[in-house]
């Protein structure tokens, strides 16, 4: 038995009941189913960088220090503000579509589906997402809402994706990959900022930001953003109502105190109206969020930074089901560097999140309150075995959580630059995607003392042991290439079981599933000249997911994720004229098995006119070559299309 839609499905769904909603939103997946320390590269520098000047960023998600890209022992991608901007991105969501590395489908108007190296899933519960250093993250599932994840891209300084086990440093949840979104330093987003955009499938988007100084060494900025997105269509064509709105604000304040010390505060809030279920009501989710944290340079040696946040979100199902969220995180790490280029990395960090749900009479999360803790230490050692030649890191987490606690998630990194210019890097970790409160915690009830579906106290944590061997390589100086492959196997991933004879019930979550998947990623940028730049890449994942011996898993194993064998990324930039800029982007994404999705092709162009020192007009059209197409099949709502769109963008900086 699989619980899910069949593509076959013709009519529209509409006005679903609220237990029905609940359902299907979050138990249908699991049966059918850092911010840098450093001062972030000028916008204005940005947008003509070399080739040999993008490999020197320094990027921070892979050993929680400063690193050049080039140098890196991990299959990492960078998306620029440059890059960003060029793809004519309308959402943080669209722009994760630049990396190749990444599975990103949008699944209708305000839901996606996004994973690295395979599971992918509305709900997806093994990508690890952080946005200035804040972990977006839901207990309840264990995954991201991405409907509430909003930013004004111009503000985005880069998207560090890394596709492999993070455990080691970020902790649970960063199994198969992480998403780091850094933002600009308030000092580089002084002035003006304004953007207006509408269009076929973007009834309005608006922006506003203006950044200056209070004093000489402290800089601020605040924005106001909103929009408004189009509808989807059904299987039939047919226009469904699920567009929906989102505001949002905020502010950033970055205070030099000294020379040795940098201050930072950020606050946002939101108040955000997605409608996935195309019914009468919209969800209702708002939010706000506060960070901030200390950089202290100890010596020419050493430095910590020390970080603390506080987020609070609400979401309404419109169906008297609510989810209630504050969680409370506080991190120190140091550095340390030793000997003749050693560097050793420790840190500790305490979070509470204090979750509370509304029950409905047969759709239960017992107890409707509860608090999470979250202790864990980190310790990273790298060793330069051979100066400037070959290096080892070695490292681990320790973590403790409410549900298993202690989990350990060690890791070692091999990188050997034999000439310059040229990287051979292999790993071995482990990672856990510790247990949501969905695994154990939920009940659907047939009877209020009757339970059909529910989570179960014995289950664990799923498990990943990933191997790796990669090689980053600049052959001449306008052309970057990066190969990594790699071999996980998983263990105790989620699975349903049923129950005795005559009625198989109830159905409770277990860890009967295990398998492997394999694969290997191609990335590449060839500058050919100093105004037109070519990035892409091409991704081949293999997945092979088996129910283990005692288990009597209801989906055989394959309820987790519906992944492409293959994909292919290509984005071209080209400054034609001083005042007229060209972006292109193709994406080929492969056939989804199960529920099938037929393979596509996705060509974005933007055309970008400069209008004086101070405005630019955009035209972007988006999915040009079909009129409409599937993307990803959820287990509710019915199917939806994403239709060919073009918009009209005005933009302003003074």
């Amino acid at each position: 038995m699989e619980m899910t839609n069949p593509t076959t499905n013709r009519q529209p769904q509409r006005n679903l009941s609220g237990k029905l909603l609940i359902l299907t939103l979050f138990f249908a997946p699991a049966i059918s189913f850092s911010q840098d320390k450093n001062k972030p590269t000028a916008p204005a520098t940005l947008k003509k960088l070399t080739l040999e000047q993008l490999m020197d960023i320094e990027v921070t998600s892979v050993s929680k220090r400063p690193q050049h890209l080039a140098e890196v022992a991990s299959a990492i991608q960078v998306i620029t503000r440059k890059d960003i901007l060029q793809s004519g991105a309308k959402t943080l969501a669209e722009a994760l579509r630049l990396a190749s590395n990444l599975q990103v489908a949008q699944v209708n108007s305000s839901q996606w589906a996004i994973s690295a190296r395979g599971f992918d899933n509305v709900l997806a519960n093994k990508l690890l997402v952080l946005i200035d250093g804040r972990t977006v993250y839901t207990p309840l599932y264990a995954g991201v809402f991405w409907d509430v994840q909003n930013l004004i891209l111009e503000d985005v300084d880069r998207i560090e994706v890394i596709s492999g086990p993070g455990g080691t440093l970020w902790g649970a949840n960063a199994v198969n990959g992480v998403i780091n979104i850094i933002t600009k330093s308030s000092r580089e987003t002084k002035g003006l900022y304004a953007e207006a955009a509408t269009g076929t499938s973007l009834p309005g988007l608006g922006s506003v930001r203006y950044g200056g100084q209070l004093t000489k060494n402290l800089s601020y900025r605040v924005y106001g953003t909103g929009f408004r997105l189009g509808h989807t269509v059904d299987s039939n064509a047919v226009k469904v109502n699920d567009d929906w709105s989102m505001l949002q604000g905020g502010l950033r304040l970055d205070w030099e105190a000294s020379d040795k010390d940098v201050v930072s505060l950020q606050q946002n809030i939101y108040n955000d109206r997605p409608n996935p279920d195309a019914t009468e009501k919209s969800l209702i989710a708002r939010g706000s969020n506060v960070v901030t944290r200390w950089n202290h340079t100890i010596s020419d040696r050493s430095n910590f930074q020390l970080q603390a946040y506080y987020d609070h979100t609400f979401r309404d199902f419109r169906n008297n089901f609510t989810e209630d969220l504050k969680t409370f995180d506080i991190e120190w790490q140091q550095s340390y560097e030793h000997g003749h280029g050693n560097q050793l990395t420790y840190g500790l960090n305490l979070r509470m999140m204090d979750h509370k749900v509304t029950n409905l009479q047969l759709f239960q999360f017992l107890p409707e309150r509860k608090k999470l803790y979250l202790y864990s230490l980190f310790l990273q050692e790298e060793l330069s075995l051979v100066p400037n030649r070959l290096h080892l890191t070695l490292g681990s987490k320790i973590e403790h959580n409410s549900y298993t606690g202690f989990e350990f998630q060690p890791s070692g990194r091999l990188s050997w630059t034999p000439v310059k210019k040229q990287t051979l890097w292999m790993s071995v970790s482990r990672a856990v995607r510790t247990p949501a409160r969905i695994d154990r915690d939920f009940f659907l009830l047939l009877t209020p003392e009757l339970p059909f579906i529910g989570g179960s106290e014995s289950f664990k944590s799923e498990t990943v042991i990933a191997y790796e061997l990669g090689w980053r390589s600049r052959p001449r100086e306008d052309l970057s290439l990066s190969v990594s492959t790699f071999y996980n196997t998983y263990d105790n991933i989620r699975s349903a079981e049923p129950g005795p004879e005559p009625f198989f019930i109830p159905i409770t979550f277990a860890n009967g599933v295990k398998g492997k998947t394999y694969g290997f990623e191609l990335a590449a940028t060839y500058q050919i000249t100093r105004s037109w730049n070519l990035r892409g890449g091409y991704t081949f994942l293999k997945k092979d997911l088996k129910v283990k011996p005692e288990s009597r898993d209801i989906n055989a194993g394959r309820a987790e994720s519906d992944d492409p064998q293959n994909q292919f990324v290509l984005q071209s930039s080209v400054e034609v004229l001083k005042w007229l800029e060209l972006g292109t982007l193709i994406r080929y994404v492969d056939r989804l098995p199960k529920p099938a999705v037929p393979s596509y092709t996705g060509l974005d162009l933007r055309v970008a006119f400069k209008l004086g020192k101070s405005f630019e007009m955009n035209i972007v059209g988006q999915n040009l070559l079909d009129s409409r197409h599937f993307e990803f099949l959820p287990s509710s709502p019915a199917p939806r299309q994403i239709e060919r769109s073009i918009y009209g963008k005005l933009i302003c900086r003074l």
